[in-house]
């Protein structure tokens, strides 16, 4: 019913005169209730049916035939393992349609003679890895050797075939991930590899190509590895082995590293849980009054959070409220808060700048004051990545006081700028490729809870003060700390709270809304290259929503 309603209203606002639309927006509490009215009746929630995403798919295999022409044939050498035992005939066959040199099936070979007919394979030719079953596009072989190039091994999107040979179910999937890859897998077929490293590795019968690439991502600190935006694998519909496929991800995981692995089957994703040495970890939170919210932060972060070796500091920007002056006042008679006053005009960049020089931890916490911790071991699980030296930036999984998603990630190009991935999606959805439910890597996080080394934020020279006072300064200083050669760490086991968010109206004063566009300005010509193609995302989804849907005709045809 509250769809029906609020649809309704939606129509009816579009016969409004533009005029008289924009004096409309400029009341606040009004503009404040309609978003809060659209939230609360899910239209916010717009996740594509498959229904949706099957003319979607269609559409964009219409704009997209030439990729798919059975004339690319001019391609070189090549071999093919397929794993398993499913259907491997289907596979063997239509590798050799395709020109291959040579095929090895693991499931028809006994134990010890899988690895050695894997060593007898050329060391000049790349070598497929597949699953019986699975289905090569007439093309895919010209693809996949073009992107392998100088890189250590290269994968590409999927989708299905139907009994009728439709192509359906597309995975449209992200550049290199290699927390998404420990936590679900998602690379687990059509690999073209340098055969070289296919040798450096044991496998056996119930060896999983998505164990073989953790495996090599775990022991080879520089692999390079590319990523073929084209759905050029037809998977096979096969009875659920995610279960079998994470445990034995989690085995090589467990070989490699300290890492604890647990798997959730709720989900089907496994959950790492990384050690870290015990550090101080400085929490810094500005604040303007806001009692009740400051209140509910601390208290939260003192009474629930496991991990223990932490301080907080809250900048207090100005408060004139006195009970929340009086509140502060007794939060700095504590032995975990300090409380630092900074009166200058509001900055968000300056402030918690200022609140890094009076840190004492080697990590920092960069914390909003309308956080409230939901997951006692949302510390402990961020720390534990944040301590890795392959990790820059972990942000953590932030719901509206409604429970809907209010940050899983940070996506480059959503308006343009930059948005949160999955926003509004219910807390219990697992998102696209379980990214809402899964640790993955995002170019960037929200600030509003994020940890960092000192040694990262002082390399970046912390937050831009000058250009970016207000908006986007977060996605400035990820994208910066990701330059330095790491990557950012959306952590789906940290779950907090964002609760102001969920009811700020819209920043439209005029000058409120040249200074945005400043900043947003600032954050495309500094960033072009990711706004243009994030590699957390994918270059054929929407960047008009949040919802990782296939982009529609009308955006296929601007490109």
């Amino acid at each position: 019913m509250k769809k029906i309603v609020m649809r309704s209203v939606r129509a009816a606002l579009q016969l409004i005169p533009k005029t008289l639309k924009d004096k409309l927006k400029q009341n606040e509490r009004l503009t404040g209730l309609y978003v809060r009215s659209v939230r609360k009746s899910g239209l916010f929630f717009d996740a594509p049916t498959p229904k949706q995403t099957q003319a979607l798919y269609n559409h964009w295999l219409e704009v997209n035939e030439s990729a798919f022409s059975d004339s690319i044939t001019k391609i070189g050498e090549w071999q093919a393992v397929i794993f398993g035992t499913d259907n491997q005939g289907v596979t063997e066959e239509n590798t050799k349609t395709l020109g291959v040199k040579t095929c090895l099936i693991t499931g028809e070979l006994a134990l010890g003679a899988i690895e050695k007919k894997i060593s007898l394979l050329d060391d000049r030719l790349p070598t497929l890895l597949l699953n019986g079953g699975d289905l090569l596009e007439s093309s895919a072989i010209y693809h996949l050797l073009k992107a392998l190039k100088d890189n250590d091994l290269v994968y590409c999107d999927t989708d299905e075939l139907s009994s009728n040979g439709t192509k359906t179910s597309p995975r449209f999937l992200p550049s290199w991930n290699p927390e998404l890859q420990y936590s679900t897998g998602y690379i687990n077929s059509g690999v073209m590899v340098k055969t070289s490293r296919l040798k450096s590795l044991h496998i056996s019968n119930q060896t999983t190509i998505a164990e073989v690439i953790a495996e090599l991502s775990l022991s080879i600190n520089d692999l390079m590895v590319n990523h073929m935006p084209l759905p050029l694998v037809h998977l096979s519909v096969t009875e659920n082995n995610e279960a079998k496929l994470l445990e034995r991800v989690k085995m090589v995981i467990e070989r490699h590293s300290t890492a604890t692995v647990e798997l959730d089957e709720k989900f089907n994703v496994n959950r790492l849980c990384w050690p870290n040495t015990n550090p101080l970890v400085s929490l810094i939170i500005p604040t303007k009054n806001g009692k009740a919210l400051v209140k509910a932060c601390i208290e939260s972060i003192l009474e629930k959070t496991t991990y223990k070796n932490y301080e907080i500091l809250l900048i207090d920007n100005g408060s004139d409220e006195q009970e929340s002056i009086e509140y502060f006042d007794y939060l700095d008679t504590l032995n975990k808060v300090r409380v630092l006053r900074y009166p200058a005009p509001f900055n968000y960049s300056a402030i918690n700048n200022f609140g890094v020089e009076h840190a004492k931890g080697s990590i920092l916490g960069l914390v909003n004051n309308d956080i409230e911790v939901i997951s006692p071991n949302w510390l402990t699980y961020m720390l534990g990545h944040v301590e890795r030296e392959s990790v820059g930036c972990v942000g953590a999984k932030l719901l509206y006081s409604d429970t809907r998603i209010q940050h899983a990630g940070v996506v480059l190009g959503y308006g343009g700028g930059a948005g949160h991935a999955h926003k509004n999606f219910p807390r219990s959805h697992a998102g696209y490729l379980n990214r809402i439910v899964a640790t993955n890597n995002y170019s960037a996080v929200t600030a509003a809870c994020l940890l960092v080394k000192r040694a990262h934020f002082d390399t970046v020279h912390g937050l831009n003060e000058k250009n970016l006072s207000v908006a986007f300064n977060d996605v400035d200083f990820c994208l910066k700390v990701k330059s330095l050669g790491v990557q950012n760490v959306y952590c789906a086991e940290a779950e907090l709270f964002h609760h102001e968010s969920v009811s700020r109206g819209l920043d439209i004063s005029p000058e409120k809304a040249a200074r945005f566009n400043r900043e947003l300005s600032f954050l495309q010509t500094t960033w072009r290259a990711f706004i243009k193609c994030d590699p957390a995302y994918n270059p054929n989804l929407t960047l008009k929503r949040e919802n990782f849907s296939i982009k529609n005709a009308a955006e296929l045809k601007v490109e």
